[in-house]
C-alpha cells in the first residue's frame, strides 16, 4: 500500500525528508480496527518524532490524527464494526496514519461527527484528547465545575489551546484568559471564546493585574522554559500547572514557595503502556464527537494543504516548524 515515510532526520526542505513508499498493508490484531484513512492532520509530535528519532532502518511511518472508515476488525472488537466512520489520534508506538490503511486498538478511537466533513474531523482528535485531559485528569475539575476561578493558557491559538478554550468555555465554569501577540491569533482566541486576551510577548502579571484576576489554573503549551517563572510569580498558592512541551534545564525549586502542583500531559500514555483505562480515550472522543454534533464546539481546521503525498506533508510539517501556525493543518487522501 502507499504511505508517508522518514529514512533520515532531514530538515522539510529536503526531498527526502519525507517521501512516497510502498510498504505492506497491516493486520489487525484482536482488538484492532483496520481503517481506510480518509484525512489526518499535522501535530507538533510529527515534527519532533521526523527528527529526533531517526530509524536504524527501513522508513518510519508518522501521523497521529485521522479519520476513515473501518474496513476489518479483530476477533475481539466490540465497539465498532465495518464500513463505522472513525476519527482517533492513534499510538506513538505503532506505524502511523500517514497511510492508506492503519491497525488501531479500538479502545482509542472514537466515532467521527457527523456533522463534520472528513478533513474537518481530523483536526480534533489529539488536541482534544489532550484538552479533555488537562481539564478533568490533571486539574481533576468535573464537567460544570470552576465558577470563579480562572485558567490562564499560554499559547491558545495552536491546535491544543484552540481545543481546550472551547472545552473550557463549554464544559466547565472557568474564567478563561488566552495568551496571543499577533492580531490573527488574537481574532481567533476571541473567536473560540476567550474572556480575556493577554500579549505573551509582554509580562503577563501586570496584564492580569489590570484585569483583577488571579490565576488558580495554567496551561503551559509552549516555551514553557521562558515562562515558568512568570507563572509562578502570578499564579495563586496552591495553584496547578499542565505542560505539554518538553523544556530543558527547569529549576522546579521555585514552584516550592506556593506548594505548586506540576503535571506533566502526554495524551499516549495510555496507548503506550496499555493502562487499564485505555477506554477512557474512546469515551472522551464520543464525548466531543457528541458536543460537535450539539453545536457547542467547532473544529480547528484552518488549512486543507491538498493530497496526502509525501510533497504536501513537507508543507505542513514546515508551517508547524514556522511556529507560526492557527488551528490545525489537514490533508486529505481524495
Amino acid at each position: 500500500m502507499r504511505a508517508i515515510g522518514y529514512a533520515k532526520s532531514l530538515t522539510s526542505d529536503q526531498e527526502k525528508s519525507l517521501e512516497d513508499i510502498t510498504i505492506p498493508e497491516p493486520v489487525a490484531g484482536p482488538r484492532d480496527l483496520l481503517v481506510r484513512v480518509a484525512a489526518v492532520s499535522v501535530n507538533p509530535v510529527d515534527v519532533k518524532v521526523r527528527m529526533r528519532a531517526e530509524p536504524e532502518q527501513g522508513h518510519t511511518v508518522l501521523g497521529f490524527d485521522a479519520v476513515g472508515v473501518v474496513e476489518a476488525v479483530g476477533s475481539d472488537v466490540t465497539l465498532f464494526g465495518v464500513g463505522d466512520e472513525v476519527f482517533y489520534a492513534g499510538d506513538i508506538t505503532r506505524p502511523g496514519s500517514n497511510a492508506e490503511l492503519q491497525a488501531v486498538d479500538e479502545r482509542i478511537v472514537g466515532r467521527k461527527p457527523s456533522s463534520l466533513s472528513v478533513a474537518e474531523a481530523a483536526a480534533l482528535p489529539l488536541t482534544g484528547i489532550t484538552a479533555w485531559e488537562i481539564l478533568f485528569e490533571s486539574f481533576r475539575l468535573k464537567e460544570g465545575e470552576g465558577a470563579g476561578k480562572v485558567l490562564l493558557i499560554i499559547g491558545a491559538a495552536g491546535g491544543v489551546g484552540s481545543m481546550l478554550m472551547q472545552l473550557t468555555k463549554e464544559v466547565t465554569g472557568l474564567t478563561v484568559v488566552a495568551t496571543a501577540s499577533r492580531p490573527e491569533t488574537t481574532d481567533w482566541c476571541r473567536k473560540l471564546g476567550a474572556d480575556h486576551i493577554i500579549d505573551h510577548s509582554k509580562a503577563l502579571k501586570p496584564q492580569l493585574e489590570a484585569l483583577g484576576l488571579t490565576v488558580d489554573y495554567v496551561a503551559a503549551l509552549t516555551a514553557s522554559d521562558q515562562h515558568l517563572p512568570a507563572i509562578v510569580d502570578l499564579i495563586r498558592p496552591r495553584g496547578q500547572i499542565a505542560m505539554i512541551d518538553d523544556p530543558v534545564g527547569l529549576d522546579f525549586t521555585i514552584m516550592k514557595k506556593k506548594a505548586l502542583s506540576l503535571h506533566w500531559e502526554l495524551m499516549f500514555t495510555r496507548s503506550m503502556f496499555g493502562t487499564d483505562d485505555m477506554i477512557e480515550q474512546h469515551k472522551l472522543l464520543n464525548r466531543i464527537a457528541d458536543l460537535v454534533d450539539g453545536g457547542r464546539l467547532q473544529t480547528t481546521m484552518t488549512s486543507v494543504i491538498g493530497k496526502m503525498d509525501a510533497a504536501n506533508m513537507r508543507l505542513a510539517h514546515a508551517a508547524q516548524e514556522s511556529g507560526r501556525t492557527i488551528g490545525k493543518t489537514v490533508l486529505t487522501t481524495a
